[in-house]
């Protein structure tokens, strides 16, 4: 009797934990669904809020707030890391134009360090709803809740599935993009123009060559196992001078 012989099965590569989480953004759909639910529950300013930067080793947590207008639609909204650089900046144009209301808010490294990343992402986002002009009626937010009096849906995935998170999504990409190009002219050695202050190997090669910025997370394991001496900026040092003169002095007994 013949044997069969089987050809080996070759299997498919495992997906990293990013590439699945990409993959799985790009089967859902952006729409105004959750939008239409709040307008038709009675709300009249629904604001999608979002942040930027949560991952980040570098520099502040951005966060965005937005207020779509339901009469004119934005089309090609959807999670700000799905769209390419020169995308995003096309969209945030528009939203800035055609959003009844949009604001930004950062929290900074150093805040973050205090209270961690999840509570500075939280700050940043109620900051931005704060800035809001007019005020919103009804919040859909990415994810988690946040310190807002008004009504609130978190939702998961919110900047791939609502327009108005994904509205915030692009805005605070966009920031947080120029803001990481600015002090890449500041500390040119780190490439932080190239990968925002994310955990790549060329950032990580450059913390363990140079040590950490005094704009690194402290807090990030990345930052703090790589304890060289931080560059002290002029401005911090005339900042600490003005302190000590200020001091009152101490009088003998």
């Amino acid at each position: 009797m013949a044997s069969v012989i089987k050809s080996p099965v070759s299997k498919a590569p495992a997906l990293s934990a990013s590439a699945a989480k990409l993959r799985l953004l790009k089967r859902l759909r952006c729409t105004l669904r959750y939008e239409k639910r709040a307008w038709e529950s009675g709300a009249s300013l629904v604001a999608g809020v979002d942040e930027v930067g949560r991952g980040s080793l570098f520099g502040c947590v951005v966060a965005a707030a937005v207020i779509l207008d339901p009469a004119y639609r934005l089309r090609g909204l959807r999670d700000s890391k799905l769209l390419l650089p020169e995308r995003r900046e096309v969209l945030a144009e528009r939203i800035r134009e055609h959003a009844v209301a949009w604001a930004i808010a950062a929290v900074d490294a150093a805040r973050i360090d205090q209270i961690n990343i999840y509570q500075a992402s939280r700050l940043a986002m109620r900051e931005a709803v704060m800035r809001l002009a007019p005020k919103p009626d009804h919040l859909l937010v990415d994810a988690v809740r946040i310190d807002c009096e008004q009504r609130q849906v978190p939702i998961i995935h919110g900047d791939a599935l609502s327009a108005s998170i994904a509205a915030a999504s692009i805005l605070a990409k966009v920031e947080r993009d120029r803001m990481m190009c600015e002090w890449d002219a500041v500390f040119p050695a780190y490439g932080l123009a190239s990968h925002k202050g994310y955990s790549t190997p060329k950032h990580l090669a450059a913390l363990r060559e140079f040590g950490p910025t005094a704009l690194h997370r402290q807090s990030f394991a990345p930052v703090w196992q790589n304890p060289v001496p931080q560059e002290v900026f002029g401005f911090m040092r005339e900042q600490d001078a003005d302190e000590d003169e200020a001091l009152p002095e101490t009088v003998a007994g």
